[in-house]
């Protein structure tokens, strides 16, 4: 496994677990508040609903593979999944002389999730690779929504900006190509066949591509199943980019979302697609910055 090489002082990062905390309860904080008072939120709430992360393992800061926590607030570190003390001899080459030294045990983690890292690999190495298809204008919200009046909607509390038959027209007249199969999943079962491509669990590997607002929302996903070998500060840019995303997803979407402040995306309009894509590419190019950091750690592990 690699050598740990960066040793910070309790204080400092002490500082920087508080200020991860501060970060992350910008969000948990009003969610938590929310589910306590059995009120939801369409758009704020997606981040904790649909991911497997709780928000008390959000607010939890690592500090990545390759750092070494001294003094004896750390101590409580090597009880931690994935984390062990360091033996004297490795204090000692790295000049630590508090016995009260823990890191991230990488081969621990490797050893058991190995599987679930080199899937990552393949997922976000593959999708940096591919061209950008910007031209999906958020349809698949659309699609999930169609002939709602047989099978209802995901979202039974809020109601359709153009109503059903708006909605419907807007599927039927209009080129789907969306490439992420956990978003084809929930088509409406009338709306699979519209869709030109067929994504599926077998072929995510050879489909995703940058452009896909779901795929970048997944980077959050991808992050914090790497956890803790990625620093928290990571997998908070990864967040809050997801947290952007699915706010214009959902503006984008075939719903009402005015009860909550948001202004629509009217992608059945010229203007609303040349807005969508507008947004879509500036997002393309940051995950693909996010995309390109998470790639970079997986290869530091075999380094």
């Amino acid at each position: 496994m690699p050598t740990p090489v960066t040793v910070l002082s309790e204080e400092q990062w002490l500082a920087r677990a508080r200020g991860h905390s501060g970060r992350a309860g910008a969000y948990t904080t009003p969610y938590l508040a929310r589910r306590s008072s059995q009120s939801r939120h369409p758009v704020e709430d997606f981040l904790f609903t649909y991911y497997s992360q709780k928000p008390g393992q959000l607010l939890r800061w690592h500090p990545g593979a390759g750092v070494v926590l001294t003094g004896p607030a750390a101590v409580e570190r090597a009880s931690w999944k994935y984390y062990r003390s360091l033996e004297r001899p490795e204090r000692s080459s790295l000049g630590i002389a508090d016995d009260d030294a823990v890191t991230v045990d990488v081969e621990s983690f490797l050893t058991t999730r190995r599987e679930a890292v080199e899937f990552a690999r393949v997922i976000l190495s593959g999708t940096a690779a591919r061209p950008a298809n910007l031209g999906c204008f958020g349809l698949h919200e659309w699609a999930m929504a169609y002939k709602s009046e047989q099978n209802g909607i995901r979202h039974e509390y809020l109601d359709l900006r153009l109503g059903a038959g708006g909605t419907d027209s807007v599927v039927e007249r209009s080129r789907i190509r969306c490439t992420h199969f956990d978003a084809f999943r929930f088509y409406a079962p009338e709306a699979t066949g519209l869709n030109e491509l067929q994504p599926s669990r077998g072929n995510q590997s050879s489909m995703e591509q940058p452009g896909c607002l779901h795929a970048n929302m997944d980077l959050y996903k991808w992050a914090y199943k790497l956890a803790p070998l990625l620093p928290s500060e990571l997998v908070m840019d990864c967040f809050e980019l997801s947290w952007r995303i699915r706010r214009m997803d959902m503006q984008a979407s075939p719903y009402d979302l005015s009860d909550w402040g948001y202004e629509p995306i009217r992608i059945e309009t010229p203007e609303g697609r040349a807005e969508y894509a507008r947004i879509q590419r500036s997002f393309t190019a940051e995950s693909q910055q996010l995309r390109a950091q998470l790639i970079q750690y997986l290869d530091g592990l075999n380094s």
